[in-house]
């Protein structure tokens, strides 16, 4: 029986962001994780975009709070840039028009980046769209590619130096409390001990609570859906932004050479490691080719993620009412890599009796808005 301060359960964005911030309260962790190396799931499968102008208020927030750690980390903490500039675009057909309108003045309460453009502008970002097809866009100077591993390696490096542990091929088969602890076993790695579990099992989440006895907080895991394929020969689309439909309804972008697009799907599937369908594969070649003169022709490739959500699209951070010591760090939706660092802080604080923090209270978050009461 292995034994420490905090037991996380789960070594993707949640968990590891979590533990990085408690080795810094000198906390001992382990952290197990199922499969044989951390990230195998939703982490890494992200299309790994930061934007302050995508997603509910709280998930937001939680982007705004998060952006100077990504844009400028400390010294030591990677050895190569998280992000890279990439704008962004949001398209409306006539029919949208009102949507975009009503989107740019509530995204701009908390972010700047975000304003109107003409449809010659629109244009000229992206050649690319179908002459007629753009009625009304809205540009995004401040959105970036993120390096999604160098990331979550960077968690993974200051935790593991604050003496933190990572179990892999761990995956946890009960979880019971004895005497103020709870007590996991494993398949295949053991068993351990600790006062506070921290549930970041990702879509598996409410799987794990169920063997707690604590009331599930609804979570839904939803596949989405990637592909990639080749540009137009002889254009230089380097410079182009993510063209993104205000109904969130598709999105491309420039990827190594080649395009990324998706049909934006949230399909509700269970807990699994996901692959791509057929169907949505053509559903976003037909979108891609209905608002752009792009052919998708052979994919190169294709892959497909989840993002958990529950009923209020926020995420569920905060101790479980209904079960001592069992902390709940779920819900992260496809947000989990750009609010990483907030999210990651704030549970650090929760876990250790600091309340929200300081940073993400002043944008009017509370502790009743992230924990799972609110859910029942």
């Amino acid at each position: 029986m292995r034994e420490c301060d905090i037991l996380i359960i789960g070594a993707g964005i949640a968990g590891t962001s979590a533990a990085y911030h408690l080795v810094a309260k000198h906390k001992k962790i382990i952290i197990l994780e199922r499969e044989s190396q951390p990230g195998y799931h939703s982490t890494g499968r992200s299309a790994a975009v930061y934007t302050e102008n995508y997603g509910p208020r709280l998930m937001r927030v939680m982007s705004v709070v998060s952006g100077p750690f990504l844009r400028d980390p400390p010294k030591g903490h990677t050895e190569v840039p998280l992000m890279h500039p990439r704008a962004a675009m949001f398209i409306a057909r006539p029919d949208q028009v009102a949507t975009l309108e009503g989107a740019v003045k509530e995204l701009q309460e908390l972010s700047k980046t975000l304003h109107p453009i003409t449809v010659k502008e629109a244009y000229a970002q992206c050649p690319a769209l179908k002459p007629g097809y753009v009625a009304a866009a809205a540009y995004d100077g401040g959105t970036m590619d993120m390096d999604v591993n160098a990331i979550h390696q960077g968690y993974i490096r200051g935790c593991r130096k604050g003496g933190a542990e990572i179990v892999c091929d761990a995956e946890v088969t009960g979880l019971t409390r004895k005497n103020g602890k709870w007590h996991a076993t494993t398949a295949k790695a053991g068993a351990f001990a600790a006062p506070v579990v921290v549930n970041a099992a990702g879509a598996w989440a409410d799987v794990l609570g169920t063997m707690t006895g604590a009331r599930g907080i609804g979570l839904q895991p939803k596949r989405r859906t990637v592909i990639v394929f080749d540009a137009p020969a002889g254009v230089d689309i380097q410079p182009w932004p993510i063209v993104a439909d205000i109904d969130e309804k598709f999105y491309f972008k420039p990827e190594a050479g080649r395009i990324l697009a998706s049909p934006a799907d949230e399909t509700p599937v269970p807990p699994q490691d996901i692959q791509p369908e057929d169907e949505d594969k053509a559903l976003i070649a037909e979108r891609v080719e209905a608002c752009s003169t792009l052919k998708v022709g052979r994919i190169q490739r294709s892959w497909a993620g989840l993002r958990s959500f529950v009923k209020d699209k926020h995420p569920v951070v905060g101790f479980a009412p209904d079960a001592e010591g069992f902390f709940w760090l779920a819900g992260q939706g496809g947000y989990g890599i750009q609010t990483s660092f907030a999210m990651g802080m704030t549970a650090a604080s929760l876990l250790t009796g600091g309340g929200v923090p300081d940073a993400v209270k002043a944008l009017k978050v509370s502790e009743a808005d992230l924990g799972p009461a609110r859910l029942w």
